[in-house]
């Protein structure tokens, strides 16, 4: 069955793009037959199979099937989708001011914009929504209540929401929201600025320059430049925003795809605002596409210092492809290069291992390149940063946590429970409260699995359901014991990363987003640390050059 839905996928790829078949014309006939197959193939179902079916849910798991053997990021939009996807490359939408998340089969207020309608009127980030005006929120009903909270500007909606296992009501207003890229920025002493930068949608570049100008007017003579987390978006301002550092006409980022006309060269075509300011550019592990453009093209060109870590190593591009009925798809056209001719893609996705897991580029197979300077720069894997700064591998045990929902539950609790925490500039996570969150986990052990949990646990239904576990219940206790007290130790190898992030979801609880980055002004190890680094230019220089 899973081999017919590809082919249902692959017919329905080409159908809606048909330039396919000028640039493959070897391929034709395949492509022909595979259509062919499909179109009878779904005849068939629909007008003879005993039970009525669902044409568009077969659609949607052809498609979906054909696209896992792809990579992540080749992706179909049906219309509302389309829709998202044009709102998050504007950077605007009217709304509530607030973002919903799906969780545990219920819609929580995942974060509240401040000032805006959802938190003047006095909703709070945890609340369940119910109802959106008289209809019930489910499961099935996801798509239509996206539509309802966001709706006209000048309208309102009604919302009722579960909060510590009370009922209350709200009036709403919908208004303007724009999503701002460059959530905060500030002089953190009289010569060094700090600008944070979290997506590249249509604004980046300007919201970019205009934090950058208003640093200068300031005082600023030093620059740090923060990527974290910053999983990417719009190649174009990519290359505007690295603009603002280099000379006109010099190469910021190539890229080579199967179509020869999408194949190219991207130079920058302005006058740069600043050569000479000091960089310091930081980067993690989550910083992604177009962040590891900017990072990777200024390191290239011996620009900006890069501190953090090795960042996440997509060196892929996407565009959309318009389809039939108002759908489109995501599809990966091209690699890109930095100046120096590297390509950073960590995963291979044109290979899969005999567990279907996609391989990476290994270190020994990377490949070196130097920058303007002379200094050695790999390709594969991410950008490896000048600085190392951070906490190295995350576990098996933390990723399943981060992959929960358990440190937003626990920031939720501890805000019910605390009136009051410390301004941003004081608040820390302190070894108290980081034993009061592992008795937290530990009482919520299940709600993070590790793969080997879930493996032994699936055995265990298994060994139930064929009535084997009268005899290995004993053993399968112990075995499972062993197993959480080595997720804990896990869990306390990465205490650094996993404190700042529950201390980042309690300060956004009590001052929002704008709270959060100045308490990592005054706190962050990647912040202070290139602060020293711009204070003390000799070093700067050195880094720069090699040596």
């Amino acid at each position: 069955m899973r081999q017919k839905l590809k082919k249902i996928g692959i017919a329905l790829l080409l159908l809606g793009s048909s330039y396919f078949f000028v640039a493959f014309k070897t391929d034709y006939f395949e492509v022909a037959k595979q259509i062919e197959i499909f179109t009878t193939l779904f005849k068939e179902i629909n007008m003879y199979y005993i039970d009525d079916t669902n044409p568009a849910e077969l659609t949607e798991k052809a498609i979906e099937s054909m696209l896992n053997e792809l990579d992540p990021y080749t992706k179909f939009y049906d219309e509302q989708g389309v829709e998202d996807v044009k709102m998050n490359a504007a950077g605007e939408y009217s709304g509530i001011g607030a973002t919903t998340k799906y969780m545990q089969k219920r819609l929580v207020l995942y974060e509240l914009y401040k000032d805006f309608p959802a938190e003047k009127a006095g909703l709070k980030v945890g609340d369940e929504i119910i109802y959106v005006n008289d209809l019930k929120v489910t499961e099935e009903n996801i798509n239509e209540i996206a539509a309802l909270l966001r709706g006209s500007e000048g309208t309102s909606v009604n919302l009722t929401v579960l909060r510590q296992k009370k009922q209350y009501k709200f009036s709403v207003d919908r208004t303007k929201i724009e999503v701002e890229p460059v959530p905060h920025y500030q002089m953190i002493d009289d010569k060094i600025g700090y600008i944070s930068f979290d997506k590249f949608n249509s604004k980046a570049s300007a919201s970019v320059k205009k934090a950058f100008e208003d640093l200068k007017s300031q005082g600023m003579e030093k620059l740090i430049f923060d990527l974290r987390d910053n999983p990417g978006g719009l190649l174009n301002e990519a290359v505007d925003i690295t603009n603002f550092f280099i000379p006109k006409n010099e190469v910021v980022v190539k890229t080579e795809a199967k179509m020869q006309k999408w194949s190219e060269t991207y130079k920058t075509n302005n006058e740069p605002i600043d050569l000479e300011i000091p960089i310091v550019v930081l980067i993690d592990k989550n910083s992604a596409s177009a962040a590891e453009i900017v990072a990777g093209s200024l390191q290239d060109l011996d620009r900006a210092v890069i501190l953090g870590e090795r960042s996440f190593g997509k060196g892929l591009v996407q565009r959309y492809r318009n389809l039939s009925y108002g759908t489109k798809l995501k599809i990966t056209i091209s690699k890109y290069y930095t100046p120096s001719g590297r390509n950073i893609q960590e995963l291979d996705y044109s290979h899969h291992t005999k567990n279907n897991e996609i391989p990476k580029f290994s270190k020994e197979n990377r490949n070196a390149f130097k920058t303007k300077n002379g200094r050695i720069v790999y390709d594969g894997g991410g950008i490896e940063p000048d600085i190392k700064i951070g906490d190295g591998e995350t576990t098996h045990a933390a990723k399943a946590l981060f992959s929960s929902d358990l440190i937003f539950d626990y920031a939720t609790e501890y805000y019910y429970a605390h009136p009051g925490i410390d301004s941003p500039e004081k608040f820390t996570f302190k070894e108290q409260d980081f034993q009061s969150f592992l008795g937290y986990l530990k009482k919520h052990s299940d709600a993070y699995r590790t793969r080997s949990e879930e493996i032994f646990n699936a055995g265990m239904e298994a060994a139930t359901e064929e009535k084997y576990n009268s005899s290995i219940t004993m053993e399968y206790k112990g075995l499972m014991q062993k197993m959480e007290e080595a997720k804990m130790k896990e869990i306390s190898e990465n205490k650094d990363e996993i404190s700042r992030q529950v201390s980042d979801e309690i300060i956004n609880r009590y001052y929002y987003k704008k709270g959060v980055y100045e308490n990592h002004i005054y706190h962050s190890e990647y912040i202070l640390k290139a602060a020293e680094i711009l204070r003390d230019q000799d070093r700067y220089r050195q880094i720069l050059q090699g040596r």
